[in-house]
């Protein structure tokens, strides 16, 4: 029998003197609306025992908000500062009885309203159903709702659906629902190729201009197998269009795809000397389909892949308005709150097209694991890291990346369509499984891992005990003052005009990456520092003066960026005040001067984008230009801008004389 617990919410709301006191008592599923100024700070709090899991939200109807959760002892537990509207989720598991505290602050000074609610306080559970129950409590009820399923030697351990797959008619996530799997799809596509290869009607090692001729010859040869494992050199058209400032949901066929290709002016890199990730090429490869078999690409695959490996619900989208029957929509925060329908991403059926159902993708899973259509050999070759020209790997063969997760052995692929998140990982070692599918744009990524941990615990290696770590780190005792040297901009090498700011407040030391929220650090040395709330450390390569020039980021990997110190004068700034115009994608920029900033505004696009300078004549935007690079004649004269995006890289803009 479940133990009673007995708690109490308390509210405590100070006045500006710090004098006055109003308390309130909250029951669980009770709801508290409130107003923010820009100096309040909420305070709630919660007497609990030990073994407790809380679930709660803050709903941001006008101000975003943080929320940080502190245990009986007064250190910092959790916290969390995710979208600036919509609910901003929060939870946590008690591992002591006593009081935990809910604070409730505006983020950057903001005001307005919010309520919070705790709609789940229960113990921990146990099994481990009930473990991805409490993971998923975010997604249940009347919300956008998520799918979890879980295989090991051919059975079906786990599946749960949760939430809603459309708001609207009030219908419910369920078995029957079709998924969006989104980039997921790229390895059904490329299954296809290798079954046409099987047949003798292509090879993968092609020109891919003798399947579609109009394509430009460039100095290089570009084959099939460059373009399903990125690394052709082609340009991302998605990244690309959004340059332009149109919707990246607008319908695209496959000829204005080959189109933007056709204005290509030279390869982004040498056809398999890079990996970057790209949607063009899985365009182009359902086109080849298309003309080698001469049936539209839905059909081919409904006839050759879904319907013999007996997935009999899964479809194809060929653009963002074909109905399909019983699929999920998709969702994001709306500005005012509550919920907004988007829809999918236009154009690229074979790149991220298809809907799916978790009892098909089951039998997709089995075929990969023993293949009854299809062969052993397409299998190792979808699941076998490319080598790049230096023999450096990719960490992705066809359609799917390749690597381990804690020892084990992995192949799998993620999917983001504008709302729609979607992962399918395998782990061929245990013959195990995990899946998980959601149509909202704020679903945790980091799931479908975290319930690989709780099913597949006796296959994994354990990891460096954090709470070790974490007694570590709170032991250092940090001089906040010490870190102004370090304060600055840095940019990632990895991800030019990627800007990852530092700064101090006080006794607080905190970072900012471009378009992201602040995050507060935690030094655990005089160069080493912890990101609260966030799986990352920084760790700063400190010059004999204390200051840095470089620091190492370590997030999945270890990544160099180096200290900013292009500083321009406003008078230097308006030097690059003009009109630029790309004939590649006949678009036009203005460079303007906001106030005392640089920015770069064009007629589709509502919101000028600040630039910031990074190097000299360099600068960083956000999305969908994230670097500009201004062009000098021999007389220093600015006569154009290289824009990039990431995966679009080096878009020229001539500079109109006016």
């Amino acid at each position: 029998m479940k133990r009673c617990i007995w708690i109490l919410i308390v509210a405590v709301i100070f006045s500006v003197n710090g004098m006055a006191q109003d308390t309130t008592q909250l029951k669980q599923g009770e709801e508290i609306n409130r107003s923010l100024t820009k100096s309040d700070e909420h305070i709630y709090t919660l007497d609990l025992d030990a073994g407790i899991f809380v679930f709660g939200h803050a709903d941001q109807k006008t101000v975003d908000v943080v929320v940080k959760i502190t245990d009986p002892n007064g250190e910092l537990a959790a916290q969390f500062d995710g979208p600036a509207r919509g609910k901003e989720t929060f939870r946590f598991s008690t591992e002591q009885e006593g009081r935990y505290v809910i604070q409730i602050t505006p983020f950057e000074q903001g005001e307005g309203d919010y309520s919070i609610l705790i709609p789940i306080i229960e113990p921990v559970a146990e099994t481990p159903v009930g473990k991805v129950d409490q993971m998923m409590a975010e997604y249940s009820g009347e919300v956008p709702g998520a799918a979890v399923m879980v295989i090991q030697d051919g059975e079906v351990v786990l599946q749960r659906s949760y939430g809603m797959e459309n708001l609207a008619y009030d219908l419910k996530m369920d078995e029957q629902t079709l998924h969006n799997i989104g980039s997921t799809s790229k390895q059904f596509l490329t299954f296809g190729l290798l079954l046409l290869q099987e047949q003798g009607k292509i090879s993968l090692d092609d020109d891919v201009r003798k399947y579609i001729p109009e394509l430009p010859e460039f100095e290089h040869v570009v084959t099939l197998r460059h373009l399903v494992n990125h690394t052709s050199g082609y340009r991302e058209f998605l990244n690309l269009m959004a340059m332009t400032g149109q919707s990246m949901s607008q319908n695209l066929s496959q000829e204005k795809v080959i189109e933007i290709v056709q204005n290509q002016p030279e390869l982004q890199n040498v056809p398999g000397a890079e990996f970057n990730y790209n949607n063009t090429g899985y365009v182009l490869m359902t086109e080849v389909i298309e003309r080698v078999t001469e049936l539209d690409f839905p059909t081919w695959m409904k006839q050759n892949v879904f319907e013999p490996i007996g997935m009999s619900h899964t479809v194809v989208r060929n653009g963002p308005y074909q109905i399909v029957e019983n699929r999920s929509h998709g969702y994001t925060y709306a500005e005012d709150g509550g919920y907004q329908e988007v829809t999918d991403l236009g154009g690229g059926a074979g790149a991220g097209g298809i809907h799916s159902t978790m009892g098909d993708l089951k039998k997709w899973i089995e075929n990969l694991l023993d293949p009854q259509v299809g062969t052993e050999g397409m299998i190792q070759e979808m699941t076998t890291s490319f080598k790049l020209n230096s023999g450096t790997e990719t960490g992705y063969g066809l359609g799917l990346f390749v690597g381990e997760y804690k020892g084990l052995k992995r192949f799998e692929h993620s999917g983001a369509d504008v709302a729609h998140r979607s992962m399918l990982m395998v782990f061929p070692e245990i013959n195990g499984a995990v899946v998980t599918q959601s149509n909202f744009s704020n679903f945790d990524g980091s799931i479908a891992n975290k319930v690989a941990d709780i099913y597949f615990s006796g296959h994994l290696q354990e990891e460096e005990n954090e709470e070790v770590a974490n007694e570590d780190m709170a032991a250092f005792e940090y001089d906040p003052e010490k870190f102004d040297p370090l304060a600055g901009r840095y940019e990632l090498s990895i991800m030019p005009g990627f800007i990852l700011k530092f700064d101090r407040e006080g006794d607080r030391i905190y970072t900012q990456a471009t378009n992201q929220p602040e995050v507060n650090l935690t030094a655990t040395s005089d160069s080493t520092f912890s990101l609260v709330g966030v799986n990352a450390s920084i760790t700063f390569h400190r010059n004999e003066d204390g200051s840095a020039d470089s620091l190492t980021l370590h997030q999945n990997g270890n990544h160099l960026a180096k200290k900013i110190e292009f500083e321009p004068s406003i008078d230097e700034l308006k030097t690059y005040v003009g009109r630029y115009f790309s004939e590649e994608i006949d678009t036009i920029y203005d460079i303007i001067m906001d106030d005392s900033t640089l920015a770069m505004k064009t007629f589709l696009i509502e919101d000028n984008m600040p630039l910031s300078p990074t190097t000299e004549d360099k600068f960083s935007a956000g999305f969908p230009i994230s670097e500009v690079i201004f062009i000098r004649d021999e007389a220093g004269n600015i006569t154009g801008f290289e824009a990039s995006n990431g995966r679009t890289r080096g878009v020229f803009f001539e500079k109109w004389d006016q």
